[in-house]
């Protein structure tokens, strides 16, 4: 857009800006790019969308499927309220007719920031926060969508011309006011809206779809994946003169492309172990475990054998300590009991006029009733109505609030409880096998998504250094930046194994071994076993989901442990293995990097060397011993 004239000046301007029309008449909701920008005319501030198409270039509308039964009338009025329950991807056609874009110059719009009554913050069943602006008339405007961050730029910009004060009623709206008003002028970091990297996927997913975070994940994925991908060009760079501005995603340290030319060797055979199924073995007279790390490598080997498993999680999951003697773990049953009963009795003595002025705690527990009634119901544990093991789970998981206030309960948390209730048939020990479990991912629920961002960067990492050819398909299809894989990271493949493969796994990965990220070579040995499906096909950024999708329930659990522990050896017998992915893999070691800083580009990895050679002239019928 370019106007002429002494009385036109351009103040903020951001591409990537995606509008949400909530188009029923057609039975889709379109999101349209467009640009979002602060123009001065005639000294009027005012703030205005237009699609891309009014910029004289094309991109497609990004369509989003609502499940049969929706369609209706459309509305005058966009309703901000609105949460539509999405399709999974399965029931999105190739060949489904788009929304016409000539169609999309109807939505433009010019708003006078004298005109702006209020800017709300609004989460829709897409997990993702949206800017909702509602005129002076009361008539709120489509909201948008911030495709690649910027929201905190355009408020800082807001703020040059009017006063955003929070609604003492309402902590997402907040109330604009003129500049020569008696509102007190708050800064944008107290308002704290948004995070700028435009991504809040995992923000507790409260009043979100069950179905719209796992059963329905790749539509959101389409969002998620702009908000890790560093955009194509920016209005406002990052300056030294402009410390406060959020890093952006290309801002993230220690994870540049891989473009070295290293080679690697060939990928080990690696086999299987039996499960354990000695226990008093390992036990001295006291009770106390004799070898706590021949366990964890006899648990990473084959996994633990069912009538063990009650006993041997305990341990894996920090219930008990390793070194603890059967009297000392009898005390600390004792303590941990009445602990989490104190806890429980906390939210069971709420009464519902208490309950009524708690929103909080009422909000959780309508999640955690709803999130129950669709947890593994095909699991006798779980099935029926008036099932006991419902019962069990909706109490560790409403005491689980209580335990930690500040995460709450996060849609997902159903699903990690569930496998540690079905095996410990306990509630007292589910309840803190599963603190033990959330230490390991609990950053994985957080608003900021900061871990979820950094284990998609790591796993690109390693798939470049792996398969670089993959690698670049991916990026050509627009796939790079692999949040198809997020669902997987995100409740560690809870969704693509089989229940009883889920046990299995999860026991292997709670050792540690051979790495605390394990978990990334089993996504980097599944993506590779799809290559030769995904390598000279014909699909698209839409297709590879829908592919991805449909893995579940179809992968082999022994043959991915078996070339992902492959995979690890295959690496560290890299001589010249890039910093990078000696990072990912825990190997890097910065002190032993700066003394051998003045030696040839290979001292690099010279860390690795003694491992490396240690670790193949160690491998068995059963692989190495790790440390």
């Amino acid at each position: 857009m370019e106007e002429n004239g002494q009385n036109y000046k351009l103040i903020f301007e951001k591409e990537g800006v995606y509008l949400h029309t909530n188009a029923k008449r057609t039975n889709q909701d379109t999101s349209i790019p467009g640009f979002i920008r602060i123009v001065e005319r005639a000294g009027i501030a005012a703030l205005e969308w237009s699609p891309l198409q009014d910029e004289g270039r094309t991109a497609p509308a990004v369509l989003y499927t609502k499940k049969d039964g929706e369609a209706g009338e459309e509305e005058t009025h966009f309703d901000p309220g609105y949460e539509p329950d999405w399709a999974v991807i399965s029931t999105v056609a190739k060949d489904r007719e788009p929304v016409p874009m000539q169609d999309a110059g109807q939505w433009a719009f010019s708003l006078p920031l004298s005109e702006l009554y209020s800017l709300r913050r609004a989460r829709f069943s897409l997990g993702r926060n949206f800017i909702v602006l509602t005129s002076r008339g009361s008539h709120p405007l489509p909201p948008l969508h911030f495709h690649r961050g910027g929201t905190r730029e355009l408020l800082r910009a807001i703020h040059r011309y009017i006063v955003l004060d929070q609604s003492p009623v309402d902590g997402r709206l907040f109330l604009a006011y003129p500049r020569d008003s008696d509102a007190l002028p708050q800064t944008l970091d107290k308002l704290q809206l948004f995070d700028d990297g435009g991504s809040d996927l995992v923000s507790r997913f409260i009043q979100d779809p069950y179905a719209t975070t796992f059963g329905g994940f790749s539509k959101v994925t389409n969002f998620f994946r702009a908000a890790i991908r560093p955009p194509e060009s920016s209005m406002h760079p990052r300056s030294a003169q402009d410390p406060g501005l959020p890093s952006q995603p290309d801002d993230e340290p220690g994870f540049e492309l891989i473009t070295c030319g290293m080679e690697l060797g060939p990928r080990p055979e690696v086999t299987r172990g039996q499960p354990l199924d000695r226990w008093e073995d390992f036990l001295d007279p006291e009770g106390r475990v004799k070898n706590p790390e021949k366990v964890k490598e006899l648990v990473f080997r084959g996994g633990v054998t069912p009538s063990l498993r009650k006993e041997v999680w305990k341990f894996l999951l920090g219930f008990f300590p390793w070194s603890s003697t059967t009297k000392e773990r009898e005390d600390i049953l004792r303590v941990k009991t009445d602990e989490y009963f104190r806890m429980k009795v906390q939210w069971k003595s709420v009464s519902e006029e208490q309950e009524m002025r708690n929103s909080l705690l009422r909000g959780y527990r309508s999640l955690i009733e709803r999130d129950v009634n669709r947890t593994d119901r095909h699991n006798t544990f779980f099935s029926g109505n008036d099932n006991p093991g419902l019962t069990l789970l909706h109490d560790v998981l409403m005491t689980y609030c209580m335990y930690n206030f500040d995460l709450g309960y996060v849609q997902g948390m159903s699903d990690l409880l569930a496998p540690i209730l079905f095996v410990t048939q306990n509630e007292v020990e589910s309840f803190w096998c599963l603190t033990g479990f959330m230490d390991l991912v609990h950053q994985n629920f957080e608003e900021s998504q900061e871990a979820m961002k950094q284990q998609l960067l790591q796993l690109r990492v390693l798939l470049k250094a792996l398969d670089p050819e993959l690698c670049d398909y991916l990026d050509s299809q627009d796939s790079g930046s692999l949040c198809f894989c997020f669902r997987w990271l995100l409740i560690w493949f809870k969704r693509e194994f089989s229940f009883e493969d889920i046990l299995t796994l999860w026991e292997v990965l709670w050792t540690c071994l051979p790495c605390e990220n394990f978990h990334l070579l089993i996504a980097c040995s599944i993506l590779q076993s799809q290559r030769g499906e995904l390598i000279g096909s014909d699909h698209d950024f839409n297709t590879i989901l829908k592919h991805i999708n449909e893995l579940t329930m179809k992968l082999h659990l022994q043959n991915i442990l078996c070339d992902s522990e492959a995979i690890y050896l295959q690496l560290i017998q890299c001589k010249e293995l890039p910093v990078q992915v000696q990072q990912v893999l825990g190997l890097y070691d910065p002190s032993s990097s700066e003394e051998n800083s003045s030696e040839s580009q290979s001292g690099e990895a010279r860390p690795l060397a003694g491992r490396s050679q240690a670790g193949a002239a160690s491998s068995s019928s059963h692989g190495p011993t790790y440390p």
